[in-house]
């Protein structure tokens, strides 16, 4: 299982949901507003200023990890600096609360 961690601009967040939706056997997605900054940081005086940035969490099978990352390096990419980042992690086990499932049968 894979964890895949995106940061992207909040205005791309549409593209990449609906673009997300689109994959049938992905099982769900969360977002939360987040600040920060990367190498962007020098090109504003004011360092309490961020751009708006969503971060985006999905969890799903080794083999759906690339079409997923796909799928958001796609759809949030503008062509400029701070499209943002994707990282992919594993994760050793889930358990659905509801019913016991382990491991992919979770997701």
């Amino acid at each position: 299982m894979k964890k895949i961690e995106a940061f992207v601009k909040a205005h791309r967040l549409d593209d990449v949901s609906l673009a997300l939706h689109r994959i049938e056997t992905l099982g769900g997605m969360t977002v939360t507003d987040a600040r920060g900054f990367g190498r962007m940081r020098g090109e504003h005086p004011d360092p309490a200023e961020f751009h708006p940035t969503v971060r985006i969490e999905v969890f799903c099978s080794d083999q759906l990890s690339p079409t997923i990352v796909d799928t958001i390096e796609k759809a949030a990419h503008t062509g400029l600096r701070g499209d943002g980042k994707i990282y992919v992690i594993p994760v050793e086990d889930a358990v659905r609360i509801s019913t016991g499932e382990r491991g992919d049968t979770a997701l």
